[in-house]
């Protein structure tokens, strides 16, 4: 049984226009140790489909439909489920680790208390296990950083926090989204290199999403392209990018910016064996 079952997702939004059905009846799964990406144009569902399924949409502006099973509980039918599984056995890794922070707390202060959470474990034994989480995430001098403040430390570096707070309570499921959308083009390679590490050592399934089909081509098992709220096409990450069905797939693959022949690099630069601007990335396991 996969560890997560999603059959006739819909979300609908309610806005000052009316109803609009952001996401339109997906079914898709994600088994234990797997990346399955969403990727799609701005406004395409992907990340309503995400937050939907963390059930942060807010009641009295979504209505959801269907049914999305993770480790027994619907998270759209149970709320109360959904918000005890949120945190500690899935957790999210946010686009901007700028906006994602408090500004006026340390990084240790929030990362001790999401380890608190996560783990129910007392002040002392919280800010041992993030130091352990912040070298896990190969942050230099972690006693350090943990009495630093969030503008102190580069965006790279923020986004490394978020994926350590995110590792906090040890969750099964990652939902990155659009998780280097925010970083330039040189530390995207080491953010997507470490996430796969760490999946690699944990065994955790993540769900990416993206809107760059170089980074879904990457890290990914298996691609769900979403448009206009419904899934255009679904199947093998390599299937995908390498043969696309869809008309609207192949368009998404040659808006791509190249320098030379694109080789499937996040930003569209071609370099050869996978990287990212000389950097590389490891791929998963079913690309080698």
């Amino acid at each position: 049984m996969s560890l997560l079952e999603v059959r006739g997702l819909t979300v609908e939004l309610m806005t000052d226009a009316g109803v609009v059905r952001a996401v339109d009846g997906v079914d898709f799964a994600l088994d234990r140790g797997e990346t399955v990406t969403i990727i799609g144009e701005s406004s395409s569902g992907k990340s309503t489909t995400a937050m939907g399924l963390l059930r942060l949409l807010p009641d009295d502006l979504a209505v959801l439909s269907g049914s999305a099973v993770l480790e027994g509980v619907d998270v759209v039918r149970d709320r109360g489920g959904a918000e005890a599984l949120r945190g500690r056995s899935v957790a999210l890794v946010p686009q901007d680790p700028m906006t994602a922070l408090s500004p006026v707390h340390t990084i240790g202060a929030q990362l001790v208390q999401a380890v608190r959470i996560g783990r129910g474990v007392g002040r002392a034994a919280a800010r041992e296990v993030a130091v352990g989480l912040l070298d896990r995430v190969r942050i230099p001098d972690p006693e350090k950083q943990l009495r630093r403040y969030p503008h102190h430390l580069s965006g790279g570096m923020l986004q490394r926090v978020l994926i350590a707070a995110a590792l906090a309570a040890e969750p099964v499921l990652l939902v990155a989204d659009e998780p280097t959308s925010a970083l330039d083009v040189t530390v995207q390679a080491s953010i997507l290199d470490l996430l796969l590490e760490l999946q690699e050592t944990t065994g955790t399934a993540i769900l990416m999403i993206t809107h760059d089909i170089g980074v879904a081509r990457l890290v990914s098992d298996r691609i769900h392209v979403m448009r206009h709220g419904r899934f255009v096409e679904s199947g093998r990450a390599e299937d995908i990018v390498d043969h696309p069905a869809d008309p609207y797939t192949r368009r998404l693959i040659e808006s791509v910016p190249r320098l030379g022949a694109w080789d499937g690099s996040p930003a569209g630069h071609s370099v050869a064996g996978h990287s990212v601007a000389g950097h590389s990335v490891t791929e998963k396991e079913s690309d080698r």
